[in-house]
């Protein structure tokens, strides 16, 4: 073995990163005073699913950033509480558990070991005594807990509902979960189901969840991810017109675009729509039912596009357009959901392409009601005319003439007064489904009686524990293994005791992390999911990190969770997340990482070959952090003699005494212009900014062959977050016995940063031809003489006269001559 001292006169990363690691643990650098911080600073990572052999470079990357300004902020003076877990339950890990022939029960907690190696080993600031796994029945318990708060408050319900199932995973999948039709993660053609789920009422939420996206003060997020939230949110003014059946009733439908009524002339419902039976006349029977098996077979994502040809079957039903008073046929089409709007929409081919394409399709009249500049009534429909804010009415009656955007409420308010209208609001945002027919989660807390109906488990009972069954596996059924289980599912009911069934499905994994950052500061209490005090000290969460993929589903869900908690009572905010930045992505050498292209990056192996700050520092060298970069092998040694050249100097420096008064003023003026550069960028995440800031300070200092001890210091404390191990040893060798997180971030001096001499542009006769330097402050006499003096500058004027000088301070002269 090679000799591994710490103190052995070259670099030896193994050696350091291995000392500095137990010294943090034994001394509990990384840990806050959670009661008592005199300046809180709460800083967040989205928490890994174990559901891997392991943590691949892109998990290195949002962590190392994350991490990086953690330590920033400690520098700076806060209390950083920079905690770390695991969402462990779920899909995710389940399908990695059956690929490999494991229960999860064994494989997860083998998996969390490797994923906490790894992350101790790459240095990050955790929190471990604060750590939390979703699996744990000491958290999932306060999971079930605020399931039960929802219930209580009437914002969880159960209703059977159309979902995607993947007959291959066999589980519910969200949309975003269905790619062309197929399992994102297996590749299954998807199928649509009727299945009782469980809902969360999110949608009651949805003004409150879009109007704080505009409150700064609430939320310093990107924009990028408040606009997904937006456009996923969907808000959307209109009206609900209603057209009568004979016999009464009436199909209803949302439109925001109730200015063209006039030109609706056929309807269709969604397959699924409760109205299909009644208005199918006895002859169209048959041929209805076979188009809704047919559609059935569909995954509800493939019906949402546009591009999609559209298919359809005439109920032989009428109803009664409410403006013109005339029937119009009613149609069963794929291209309408259950979910959008009332399930049924008026058809208005001249101006949707959807009915557009529909109507030619199927022999049906098109009319149009909506005249662009230089058509009128009867300017024929090539295509449909679909702008929304201009042209005017016509075919409209007593309508004809006026804007769309002026018909849009007249026409309401007309429809309105004969009761077959009424102004309305609606979202595109759907309630959450929150039921999963699979094994690996937390139990939903509810059990059924005969007698009694739906029963919270009382809160005393919980948490339900997940029991160890051999059978998890799911299957083709569309219920749940737990359901398998009489001796587990077969329970007393806790109003009557009469014999009662409890709920065999499981909650979502969203559910289990739209909590986990309340969890975290109050690990400690057994008796509560999250302290009040310890969560007015440390909530709402002062930086958040994770991915863009993120930015709807996971984000939105703890926005709702905090709003409900917020309005029950038991928090005093309703925004979980003061500031979130998203990561970028890395590549491998210009292409996305993946096995079947044998190119992906194991931290692993760069880690013992490089040491864990060479592979931080080059990882956060790739490019802006919220944007990711490009990982090449090559790349990484650059890093790594930037680290050796630092520790060299820091040798050199051992025992100087050298000040600052005795520096050329060339060193101090780059040492404040970086002292400023690399805080700017800190505050950024402009991390490689930062990174390049230091080798060209580094470069300088060399250069003049400078040891000024406290100037090195400040190097070491700016390199920190980045080689926090490599800046902890240096610190020691330098005399510290306290830890260099500990010291304060470098302050810079305004004026210093200004250099003595500029730059200034030579031009003759308008055009640049040279550069000059001169000092600052210069006269233009002296900046004149400068450039006439210049060899470069001095052939286009040797032999001419000047006749014109032009002197723009501190920037530009242009000689005009002739």
């Amino acid at each position: 073995m090679t000799d591994r001292r710490p103190d052995a006169a070259s670099y030896d990363p193994q050696a350091v990163e291995a000392k500095w690691q137990a010294r943090w643990a034994e001394r509990r650098t990384n840990e806050v005073d959670l009661d008592r911080p005199a300046r809180p600073f709460y800083n967040l990572m989205m928490f890994p699913y174990p559901s891997a052999e392991g943590l691949h470079v892109g998990n290195m990357f949002a962590f190392t950033g994350s991490d990086c300004y953690g330590r920033f902020k400690r520098l700076q003076g806060h209390d950083v509480f920079e905690p770390i877990g695991f969402d462990a339950f779920g899909i995710h890990s389940e399908n990695y558990a059956i690929k490999l022939g494991i229960h999860p029960a064994e494989l997860i907690p083998r998996n969390i070991a490797n994923f906490t190696r790894q992350l101790t080993r790459i240095g990050g600031m955790f929190a471990w005594e604060h750590a939390v796994s979703t699996t744990d029945p000491a958290y999932y318990k306060w999971t079930q807990w605020i399931f039960l708060q929802l219930l209580k408050a009437g914002k969880a319900y159960k209703k059977q509902a159309a979902v995607n199932w993947c007959p291959s995973c066999k589980t519910v999948l969200a949309n975003e979960q269905v790619v062309d039709g197929h399992c994102e993660r297996c590749g299954t053609a998807v199928e649509q189901r009727l299945l009782e789920q469980w809902f969360f009422r999110i949608t009651d939420y949805a003004e409150r969840l879009l109007a704080n996206l505009d409150d700064r003060t609430k939320m310093d997020w990107s924009e990028t991810t408040t606009t997904a939230q937006r456009n996923w949110i969907g808000r959307s003014e209109g009206a609900e017109l209603d057209f009568a059946l004979e016999g009464g009733g009436a199909i209803r439908v949302f439109t925001t675009r109730a200015d063209t009524v006039f030109g609706a002339s056929f309807m269709v419902l969604a397959p699924e729509h409760p109205l299909v039976d009644r208005v199918t006349t006895p002859d169209r029977v048959a041929d209805v039912e076979a188009y809704r098996r047919a559609v059935a077979r569909q995954d509800l994502v493939s019906r949402k596009v546009a591009e999609k040809e559209k298919t359809g079957v005439f109920t032989g039903g009428f109803a009664t357009n409410p403006a013109t008073g005339r029937p119009v046929p009613v149609w069963v089409a794929d291209y309408v959901l259950m979910e959008y709007g009332t399930g049924a929409i008026m058809a208005v081919p001249g101006h949707d392409a959807r009915d557009f394409e529909f109507a030619g399709r199927h022999g049906l009249p098109v009319v149009r009601v909506v005249a662009g500049q230089g058509e009128d009534a009867g300017t024929p429909l090539v295509e449909p005319f679909v702008e929304n804010t201009g042209g005017r009415l016509v075919n409209s009656g007593r309508f004809d003439g006026l804007a769309v955007p002026e018909a849009k409420r007249a026409v309401v308010e007309w429809l309105a007064g004969r009761g077959t209208a009424v102004a309305k609001v609606r979202y595109r945002l759907h309630d959450w489904t929150i039921s999963r027919q699979r094994y690996w989660g937390p139990p939903i807390p509810v059990i059924y009686c005969d007698g009694c109906g739906t029963v919270p488990v009382p809160e005393n009972q919980l948490p339900v524990l997940l029991p160890p069954i051999e059978d998890f596996r799911p299957d083709d059924s569309g219920i749940s293994p737990l359901a398998r289980h009489e001796e587990w599912y077969y329970v007393p009911c806790p109003s009557c005791g009469a014999r009662a069934r409890r709920e065999t499905d499981v909650s979502d994994t969203f559910l289990d992390s739209a909590w986990y950052h309340l969890r975290y500061p109050s690990t400690d209490f057994a008796d509560r999911p999250f302290d009040p005090a310890r969560t007015a000290t440390w909530c709402p969460v002062t930086m958040y990190i994770g991915g863009n993929e993120h930015a709807v589903l996971h984000l939105l869900y703890s926005r709702f969770i905090a709003m409900v908690l917020g309005d029950l009572g038991l928090l005093g905010f309703e925004e979980p997340f003061r500031r979130f930045r998203a990561h970028g992505l890395i590549v491998k050498d210009g292409a996305k990482m993946s096995k079947s292209r044998g190119n992906v990056v194991v931290p692993d192996e760069y880690i013992a070959k490089w040491g864990a700050d060479t592979f931080r520092l080059y990882l956060m060298f790739l490019g802006p952090f919220q944007e990711g970069g490009d990982f090449r092998d090559e790349g990484i040694s650059g890093p790594r003699r930037f680290l050796d050249k630092v520790w060299a100097l820091v040798e050199q420096c051992e025992g100087t005494t050298l000040t600052g008064s005795e520096l050329h003023r060339g060193v101090v003026v780059k040492w404040h212009q970086t002292k400023r550069k690399v805080t700017e960028a800190m505050e950024a995440l402009s991390y490689n900014t930062a990174i390049a800031a230091q080798m060209e300070l580094l470069n300088t200092v060399r250069e003049s062959n400078c040891c000024e001890r406290h100037l090195v210091k400040e190097m070491l404390v700016m390199l920190a977050p980045f080689a926090p191990h490599f800046a902890e040893e240096c610190w020691a060798r330098l005399g510290h016995e306290t830890s260099i997180f500990d010291a304060a971030w470098p302050a810079w001096d305004e004026a210093l940063t200004v250099e003595d001499r500029i730059e200034i542009v030579v031009q003759v006769n308008g055009k640049t031809r040279s550069r000059v330097e001169v000092a600052r402050g210069a006269g233009e006499a002296a900046v004149v003489a400068a450039a006439v003096a210049d060899e470069t500058a001095r052939r286009f004027v040797d032999g001419k006269e000047i006749r014109k000088k032009i002197y723009v301070p501190g920037r530009l002269v242009n000689l005009v001559v002739g």
